[in-house]
């Protein structure tokens, strides 16, 4: 008989998933929009999983069918793993095709919905098409409640102690990915198809071929540095281009990328 205890185990994790948010409730200009936009960065895209966000839908009273949302994403290569903002309706539509619902982010988000007062911007915004915005989704799940309350008291009591960047000596080759809670240090070359996330600023001392995102977890000011930019794709806080954006008369030159504006800079280090 197999020892049980060497079977599996539970482990505290983080993962970066996309959140679709939707402000149209047409199904073939939602595609549409998708589809364009994975083909600017189609490995990217590639069998990634997303939560959807239909909470602008729900705030202008657009009537939409989970089902066809789901069905239509699968069918163009994405894996919905989760709806977030849906009623009681839409969520009993999401279980029955075994989505989970983001109900704790419900919460916090339908709270914030409530003290914002409505303005003209948000209303223009739910006219548009449809948005993809990327963001860091953090799933931390304690053991149990006595060690929540016991980190909470601990956090109280002292400062955060800083988080450490983290160093990669070797190179990112095609197929790893590397997640930092900090800051992210390259030291060598990163491959196409490599993917690094940080959830601070992101130094490659070398040539950036694959895929940069920092700022993941909402961090506007990070940014993105690098001796050599032939990256696939760069993105700070959810805000992206890809190479169809960049210029060969950017490489072999130190670049730094960061937000300014909401728009996405591409600038020689000098």
């Amino acid at each position: 008989m197999s020892n049980t205890s060497s079977v599996l185990e539970f482990k505290s994790s983080t993962f970066f998933t996309p959140i679709l948010i939707l402000f149209s409730n047409e199904i073939a200009a939602i595609e549409q929009t998708l589809q364009k936009k994975i083909s600017l960065a189609p490995d990217f895209f590639k069998n990634s999983p997303l939560i959807i966000d239909v909470r602008e839908l729900n705030k202008s009273a657009l009537d939409f069918n989970v089902a066809e949302i789901v069905d239509m994403l699968r069918k163009i290569g994405l894996f919905p793993i989760g709806l977030r903002g849906g009623n009681d309706q839409q969520n009993k539509q999401a279980q029955k095709l075994s989505i989970p619902i983001d109900a704790g982010r419900d919460l916090e988000n339908n709270h914030a919905v409530h003290e914002k007062k409505p303005s003209k911007e948000s209303d223009d915004q739910s006219a548009g098409p449809v948005s993809v915005k990327l963001e860091g989704e953090q799933e931390k799940h304690e053991e149990n409640d006595a060690s929540k309350i016991a980190d909470e008291s601990k956090k109280q009591e002292s400062p955060a102690a800083p988080v450490r960047a983290m160093i990669i000596t070797q190179p990112v080759r095609s197929g790893q990915r590397i997640y930092a809670h900090g800051d992210l240090v390259v030291m060598s070359q990163v491959s196409a198809g490599a993917e690094l996330m940080a959830e601070g600023n992101i130094h490659v001392y070398n040539t950036l071929r694959g895929r940069a995102l920092a700022g993941v977890r909402g961090n506007k000011s990070a940014r993105i540095f690098c001796l050599d930019l032939q990256a696939e794709l760069v993105s700070i806080a959810g805000d992206y281009k890809t190479s169809e954006h960049m210029t060969k008369q950017l490489q072999k030159k130190p670049m730094q990328i960061y937000l300014q504006d909401h728009a996405l800079i591409i600038k020689e280090i000098v």
